[in-house]
């Protein structure tokens, strides 16, 4: 049985457990803040929930309740992992898409804009089988090809431009995997992570929110290169440090020959990105404190909605 088949498994059996059995642990759980470095805690928990100021519910709300009776995806089953612990009359907003311009009123969601300062985007980890996949590399970045590899859909316009330029080049493996519309040879065969942790770079570029394959990528012995990402999510993206966990791309990338080559070269600056990148990721596995602050950060969404009567 393949782990993502195994954990989707494992969130329906979770979620077929009485809620009450997770609501009398609520306060044992969040008064285990004390076993970790709070401040560290508190400020992820104020980075993902930005609400500062009293809200009221309106039409754009639903009770967990209501809320737990959508289609049982797994974005549903992520969000209702910790909103279970809280009663279920309380209400909440939620876009379970991947990406949205605007929102009315402050609404649990995967990802935003990292320049967006609206403090109603409140990051949830949704999407944490796909998106959060971790390799075990054994290949030295040095015994690795000099070559950048990427594969993947193109429909976004940024693709195609960058997918025009590389697709034949040298120094790259680029191709996407689903068929043109354009008549161009573009199209390539799919290639499993471990065939792309051959290549001492990979690209990671956006599609409709953030890359899926970035935090693969800086749990390897490769290097991400990628332009500045205009998203972020659970993996806080906007903090980020170009040439310091991330090979630095500009948005045409044509850079990109020049850098191949300058890191290929570089072999202790190269090596020195990829300790930065496992450094910034292993604070993601924690299993225990990735819950914790969760419900840290659902506890201080319903903390600034102004109650009705009905809510507890």
């Amino acid at each position: 049985m393949n782990n993502k088949l195994k954990q989707n498994l494992q969130k329906i059996f979770n979620f077929l457990i009485p809620d009450f059995f997770f609501r009398r642990k609520l306060k044992q759980t969040l008064n285990s803040l004390s076993d970790y470095d709070k401040e560290y805690i508190l400020q992820r928990v104020n980075y993902y929930n930005k609400v500062n100021n009293s809200f009221q519910t309106d039409e754009n709300f639903q009770t967990i309740k209501e809320f737990k009776k959508g289609k049982k995806k797994t974005r549903l089953l992520d969000l209702y992992k910790y909103l279970r612990y809280f009663h279920q009359e309380n209400k909440i907003a939620s876009f379970l898409g991947d990406h949205i311009d605007t929102l009315p009123v402050p609404t649990f969601i995967k990802s935003r804009l990292i320049d967006d300062q609206n403090e109603n985007f409140v990051l949830m980890n949704l999407g944490k089988v796909r998106h959060f996949i971790y390799t075990n590399d054994q290949i030295k970045f040095e015994d690795k090809l000099n070559q950048v590899v990427w594969r993947g859909a193109a429909y976004r316009p940024h693709r195609k431009v960058m997918i025009q330029k590389f697709y034949d080049h040298p120094l790259c493996d680029i191709g996407q995997t689903n068929k043109p519309k354009e008549d161009a040879p573009w199209e390539k065969n799919r290639m499993s992570i471990e065939e792309q942790l051959k290549y001492k770079f990979i690209l990671s570029i956006e599609g409709n929110d953030v890359a899926t394959n970035l935090k693969w990528i800086m749990s390897s012995n490769s290097i991400a290169f990628m332009t500045k990402p205009k998203y972020e999510s659970w993996y806080m993206e906007g903090l980020l440090i170009p040439n310091y966990h991330y090979v630095l791309l500009k948005d045409d990338y044509s850079d990109l020959e020049e850098k191949v080559r300058y890191y290929s070269e570089n072999i202790e600056e190269a090596n020195s990105i990829i300790k930065n990148a496992q450094e910034y990721l292993s604070q993601f596995k924690d299993d225990k404190r990735e819950d914790l602050i969760s419900l840290l950060v659902v506890e201080k969404y319903f903390k600034f909605q102004e109650k009705n009567q009905e809510n507890k």
